[in-house]
């Protein structure tokens, strides 16, 4: 499971004004919630940088002093003007306490459907899954071997072990289209054989 170490410092005064202290000094003000206690702190803007702007599902250790936090993202705020990273919400995780992520979903295999001509195209990236810390992982694989041309797979055919699925089961995740190039073919195919057909009746 990949992990990112993120050295931060706490934070005692909170408050706008504090805040924007903060974030004139290059920080990121964020929170760790979940555990035993909720902890306020700061770090600096570029070491959130490989937890934040990736789409792998990463664990995030806070470093705050001799205190290790093993966390996971929760939510993350963008300054509506500059677009830069403005708050992070973490969640500490506790072993013997379920949680609630995203992961991303892995998708191997070649398609039946894309073989025979269509076009894959991919309705989730991730799903929502409830589990315990220790079965957490980078990412949920689907095969899509079996996958065939306008045919879906649907988030109950997604088999995992020791996680609860929460997005609803009959949502499609991936399926397979006809292409324009395979509409056409289909379609003089289709007139060839009307036309063989017709000279075929004449007497």
């Amino acid at each position: 499971m990949k992990s990112v170490r993120i050295e931060g410092t706490n934070r005692s005064e909170l408050g706008k004004k504090a805040t924007r202290a903060v974030r004139s000094e290059g920080h990121v003000p964020a929170v760790i919630y979940g555990g035993k206690e909720t902890i306020h702190f700061s770090a600096p803007l570029m070491t959130f940088k490989t937890l934040i702007y990736t789409p792998e599902f990463q664990i995030a250790e806070i470093v705050l002093g001799d205190k290790t936090y093993r966390t996971i993202v929760k939510d993350i705020q963008f300054d509506v003007i500059t677009d830069q990273l403005a708050h992070v919400d973490l969640l500490e995780l506790v072993d013997d306490r379920k949680v609630i992520a995203n992961l991303p979903l892995n998708f191997t295999g070649q398609s039946q459907g894309v073989k025979d001509g269509g076009r894959l195209e991919l309705k989730l990236k991730t799903l929502k899954v409830r589990t315990y810390p220790k079965y957490l992982k980078e990412s949920i694989e689907v095969k899509i071997d079996g996958l065939q041309l306008h045919g879906n797979i649907r988030v109950q055919d997604v088999i995992t072990e020791n996680m609860e699925i929460l997005n609803s089961p009959r949502i499609p995740i991936a399926s397979v289209v006809t292409t324009r190039a395979l509409r056409q073919a289909e379609s003089e195919a289709a007139g060839a054989a009307k036309g063989a057909k017709a000279k075929g009746g004449k007497k």
